[in-house]
Order: structure tokens, then C-alpha cells, then sequence
């Protein structure tokens, strides 16, 4: 593990991803607390303004363009040159994100926010996708894993990093310092991603000229990859359990911890989110050192199995020790599905899909977030949080079973990407 992490950190493109993903992530984190306090600022100022209604139009704002634009960006992000749309893409998240304190200082009005918002969130759209679908093209093929989970430890870095220093920095200085910050980190990772030494395929340059009618076909192209490939297939299942289940606690998970603590308040949300992080740092370095050498669909499927004897265990005790514990072994359990899910997907696809599938991912875990978080709240009213998250459980159990079932089935990714492209997959 220690010679494959100094290996990639040798590589100027590697090395030039992770920094960009650390910046571009922690700044992040100070943008979500940014618009938090803004909109709590904003309802303490004007009467007429809800809190809560506010946060619930963010989070649907954030969620549109993905559920909108995700299944047909990916055809688009595969005919052109990766690093060049991730430049372009962080450039433009820099300018926006710059342009909120200056926007709202004219008009004082949230709904132009939400509109740079929808905007932000549509970039993403085109720069999650294009940037998974770049890692296998800068690394080898024997360091994709040790790869994924650099770039997860960056993720889970930088979240520690930007909700502890974005908090004392929106409380001391204001949210508007926070967004600059933001910002400037989006700018330090289009630095860090000009490094990449990167060549767009061949394949590009043989691309048919877009027609509405080719351009539905690539796009059906992506879907036919997501069904044929039982190896994508099992990836897409895996995380869309971890997606499921999120939901499921952001709701019934808050309620059973709220219902059960002595004094109620975000501290222990806190403590546990934080939990949640240092289990899926231990998962990730398992998955590096003894995980890698056991069959990834066993992995993953035994994941999300403990996972859900994990969520039972939650739902069953009133002790926030138990809670904490809970958490940690949470993000234990998760992080196969997090960073597995996205070395099979990488493995599973060619260059001329890859994007495709990756748009797709986006769009399908939002939907089941959607899903999960509205079902959730309608069991939560019907019957109780309890029993909501030992039906979660017992679907996490359920969903394990399929996943093995399925990776267990699944031909070589080589196999499956050969079989693909024989069908003629490739929008041509």
C-alpha cells in the first residue's frame, strides 16, 4: 500500500487530481455552510422567510439538474477531450460561487442564489463524470484501486477540513468570506488539473457529426452498458443500497436519535457524522491492504450485509455509545460500496462509454435518494423510526445477497467491455 501510494504520488497527473480534488472538495464544504448560514441570516432578517423552507428548496435545487441533465451530459462529456472539460468546469464553479456574495448584495434576493445554485450543481453534472472517467486513463491498471481510494481518503480529508474550518470561518468572518475561499480553491484545482498529462483518445477524432437521433442512440449506448454488464450492474445495485440507506437515516435516523437523547441537538449528529468518517477512513485502508486480495462481489455483498445487522443494532439501542460505535462500524461497512463501486465501474467500461455510465450513476443515486428520504418520512409517520430502520435493515441483508449474487455471476470487466463493444455500443 505504502509503495503503491508513493508510486502514484511520483506521477505528476495523479499527484495533480488529488490535490485538485482536495481543494475542489473542502471548498465545498465551505460553499453547503456557506448557503447554510446565508439562508439562516436571511430568515432571522425577514420575517416572511422559513428557514426550513429555504433549506428544503436548496436541497431540491441541488438534486434538479442531476435528475434533469444526468442521463444525457455523459454522451456529450465522451465525443470531447476529459481534462479539458474538467478545467472549463472548475473555472466555472469558481466564477459562480464568486458571483453569490456580489449577486446577493444587489438584490438581497434567495431566489437569484438558488439560480447560481442550479447553475453550480449543473456544471457538476458535466465534472463528476468526466472526472471519473479520466483516472484510468493517467494510472495503470493494477494501481485503479489504490488509486480510488487516495482519491476517497482526499474526499474524506478535506470534508474534516472544510465543515471544522468552514464553521469557525462563516461564525467569525461571515459566509461571504467562506464563498471567496470557496472560490479560490476551485481556482488552486484548475492548477492542479492543467498537470495532467493526458492525451484525448483516438475514438474522438472518428465521432459521426451530432444528430438528435445518433446523439439518443449514444445515450441509449450508456443504458445498454448499465444492462448488459453484470459487473456494472453489481456496482450500480451496491451503491445504490449505501444511497438508499443514507436517506433512510438522514430521516428516520435523526428522529431515533433526537427521540432517544436525554438533551436533544445537533452536538451527537455531529459527533456521529464524524463517526461515520473515521470507519470509512479505517474501510478504505482495508480495502487497500487485506481487502483487495478477496473477491470484490463477496466484499461488497458481506458489506452491506453488516451494514444492515449495524443499522439493527442502531435502531435497537437507546445507549449513544451505542450509537457512536454504530457509526463507525457504518462507515466501516460503506466504504467498499464507495470506493469498490468505483474501480469496478472504471474497470467494467471502455473510454467511449465510460462517461455515459458514470452520468447515469449520478442520476440513479439521486433518484434513490429521492426515493429513499420520501419513503422514509411517510414510514416514519405511518409506523416509527424504529421500525424504519430495521426495514432498512433488513433490505441492506437483501441487497447484499443480490450483490454477491450477482458480481459472482459476472464475467472479467475485460470481458464485459469486449462483449459491449462487439455489439457495437459506440455511438459512431
Amino acid at each position: 500500500m505504502i509503495a503503491d501510494r508513493r508510486s502514484l504520488f511520483r506521477q505528476r497527473s495523479f499527484a495533480g487530481l488529488w490535490w485538485g480534488q482536495l481543494f475542489s472538495i473542502t471548498g465545498d464544504r465551505f460553499t453547503y455552510l456557506a448557503l447554510a448560514g446565508l439562508f439562516f441570516e436571511h430568515s432571522q432578517q425577514d420575517p416572511r422567510a422559513s428557514y426550513a423552507a429555504l433549506l428544503a428548496v436548496f436541497a431540491n435545487v441541488v438534486v434538479a439538474p442531476v435528475l434533469l441533465f444526468a442521463p444525457f451530459t455523459g454522451a456529450w462529456v465522451d465525443r470531447h477531450n476529459l481534462q479539458r472539460v474538467l478545467v472549463v468546469s472548475d473555472a466555472l464553479r469558481a466564477l459562480l460561487v464568486l458571483s453569490m456574495p456580489v449577486l446577493f448584495e444587489m438584490t438581497h434576493s434567495t431566489d437569484v442564489i438558488f439560480g447560481v445554485v442550479f447553475l453550480l450543481f449543473t456544471v457538476n453534472v458535466i465534472f463528476l463524470p468526466a472526472k471519473s472517467a479520466l483516472l484510468p486513463e493517467i494510472v495503470r491498471s493494477e494501481q485503479l484501486l489504490a488509486a480510488n481510494s487516495l482519491l476517497a481518503g482526499a474526499g474524506i480529508l478535506a470534508t474534516a477540513i472544510g465543515a471544522l474550518a468552514g464553521g469557525y470561518i462563516i461564525d467569525r468572518y461571515g459566509w461571504a468570506l467562506a464563498m471567496r475561499l470557496d472560490a479560490a480553491s476551485y481556482l488552486v484545482s484548475v492548477i492542479g488539473l492543467a498537470m495532467v498529462a493526458y492525451r484525448a483518445a483516438d475514438h474522438h477524432a472518428h465521432l459521426a457529426p451530432v444528430t438528435v437521433r445518433r446523439y439518443l442512440a449514444e445515450v441509449g449506448a450508456g443504458w445498454s452498458v448499465v444492462r448488459h454488464s453484470r459487473s456494472v450492474g453489481a456496482a450500480f445495485v451496491a451503491l445504490a443500497a449505501v444511497w438508499f440507506a443514507g436517506g433512510v437515516l438522514h430521516v428516520a435516523g435523526n428522529e431515533h436519535i433526537q427521540t432517544m437523547a436525554s438533551a436533544p441537538g445537533m452536538s451527537r449528529l455531529g459527533a456521529l457524522l464524524f463517526a461515520i468518517g473515521v470507519g470509512s477512513g479505517i474501510g478504505t485502508w482495508w480495502i487497500n491492504t487485506y481487502g483487495k486480495r478477496l473477491p470484490r462481489a463477496y466484499v461488497l455483498g458481506a458489506g452491506l450485509a453488516l451494514a444492515g445487522c449495524t443499522l439493527a443494532l442502531f435502531a435497537m439501542s437507546r445507549l449513544f455509545a451505542v450509537f457512536l460505535g454504530a457509526a463507525v462500524l457504518l462507515g466501516l461497512f460503506a466504504a467498499p460500496a464507495l470506493v469498490l463501486t468505483e474501480t469496478a465501474l472504471q474497470e467494467g467500461t471502455d473510454l467511449a462509454h465510460r462517461a455515459r455510465v458514470f452520468s447515469l450513476r449520478d442520476f440513479a443515486m439521486r433518484l434513490t435518494l429521492l426515493v429513499s428520504v420520501s419513503s422514509a418520512a411517510w414510514l416514519v409517520q405511518v409506523i416509527d423510526a424504529r421500525t424504519t430502520l430495521l426495514a432498512c435493515a433488513v433490505a441492506l441483508l437483501v441487497l447484499g445477497g443480490c450483490t454477491a449474487g450477482l458480481g459472482r455471476r459476472a464475467a472479467r470487466p475485460e470481458s464485459d467491455a469486449a462483449a459491449l463493444a462487439a455489439r457495437g455500443g459506440v455511438g459512431r
